[in-house]
């Protein structure tokens, strides 16, 4: 995930314009929706806001960083990354 966020950082506005931004952002909201359902399954998550392209990368630092606080399991860890892996990929950076 760091990865990720740091080949963002360093791309190109015209790719952040192409997509990469917004697959982060959605990225970024789906480790912020399991994180909060982990935490307390009974509530409705919260939506991450789009806080713009050049903040992609921060976000999705963010949700990971709070998703890996509270993963129980190896399953639950190496679904994440292969979440992070599909979605670094469909960027392209």
């Amino acid at each position: 995930m760091d990865h990720f966020a740091d080949r963002l950082r360093a791309a190109p506005q015209s790719r952040l314009q192409r997509g990469a931004a917004a697959e982060a952002l959605g990225l970024a909201r789906e480790l912020a929706r399991r994180a909060q359902l982990l935490e307390d399954p009974s509530a409705e998550p919260r939506e991450m806001p789009d806080a713009g392209m050049f903040a992609a990368a921060d976000q999705i630092t963010v949700a990971g960083h709070d998703l890996a606080l509270v993963l129980r399991s190896e399953s639950e860890v190496t679904e994440a990354v292969e979440l992070v892996a599909q979605a670094q990929r469909r960027a392209g950076v």
